[in-house]
């Protein structure tokens, strides 16, 4: 079983401004993102159910890397931008770790 942590983050955007916060992320935090906490397991936004929500996950081995990361991203000279950019697109945000649950299942091969 896989114990790695995943840190599920969901930003609620203002309505239609979700063009706008795409490019912002795109150029802003992706660039810090990819060299403070690697690559990304997915990008989503909502389609049923609540709109107007954008959701990635980042893989973490345990705790410390999560808290040694994030502490990387924040220092960051280039996030305050980011920060600034986005302050008034993000209505709210959710962030859950997450970890995988120990079941058998035959369609995951196990």
């Amino acid at each position: 079983m896989n114990n790695y942590l995943v840190d599920h983050r969901i930003y609620t955007i203002r309505l239609r401004k979700m063009p706008e916060f795409l490019d912002v992320f795109n150029r802003l935090a992706m660039p810090v993102l990819l060299e403070t906490l690697g690559q990304p397991l997915g990008f989503y936004t909502s389609f049923v159910g609540p709109q107007n929500q954008f959701i990635h996950l980042w893989r973490y081995d345990d705790l410390a890397d999560f808290e040694r990361r994030s502490q990387l991203r924040d220092a960051h000279p280039d996030f305050p931008a980011y920060l600034a950019a986005s302050e008034t697109l993000i209505l709210s945000q959710e962030t859950r770790l997450i970890r995988s649950a120990a079941l058998l299942s035959p369609a995951l091969g196990r």
